[in-house]
């Protein structure tokens, strides 16, 4: 991974729980940081949440605006939950914001042809796709998810990294 990555307007890593998708985004977020960048995380909710927050004072556009100045902004694991109503204005009005401006990043288990589904409005669904899905790179990961191997109970073979065998 390079920091050319970092200065296209989207990046969306999709597909398959379990494989690395927030793993991945962690990964590009420290890369960023590492070169001298601001980078802002957020989960759809958190976004609701903000919403809601600004919307007494009609400062939510303020509010999105101070997110966007940030080089890299990561919206981490949608499709886990059905989007409320604050959450998706949230979300449209960043992915609005930061079109063509600033990297997004944006998690999801879901082909972006399944978010319609979550959205309470397929109008604000298309607004959103509509500025995500265009000159965006996905990052299709796929795979078994690892999280079987961590449950309780689970036989996980020995590791094979580091230290003397006995």
């Amino acid at each position: 991974m390079t920091c050319k990555i970092l200065g296209h307007p989207k990046i969306k890593p999709w597909i398959t729980g379990g494989t690395g998708k927030s793993h991945w985004c962690e990964a590009l977020g420290q890369h960023a940081i590492d070169h001298g960048m601001l980078v802002a995380w957020f989960s759809i909710e958190d976004l609701g949440a903000l919403v809601r927050r600004h919307r007494a004072d009609d400062s939510v556009a303020k509010a999105i605006r101070r997110i966007i100045t940030a080089e890299l902004v990561v919206v981490d694991d949608i499709g886990l939950l059905p989007v409320s109503p604050d959450a998706a204005e949230g979300f449209y009005r960043l992915v609005d914001a930061a079109y063509e401006k600033r990297s997004l990043a944006v998690s999801s288990n879901l082909h972006p042809a399944d978010w319609y589904g979550l959205f309470p409005n397929p109008v604000v669904a298309e607004g959103v796709l509509d500025r995500l899905v265009n000159w965006a790179h996905h990052v299709l990961m796929q795979g078994k998810s690892y999280r079987p191997n961590k449950r309780p109970g689970t036989h996980q073979p020995p590791s094979t990294q580091g230290g003397a065998t006995g």
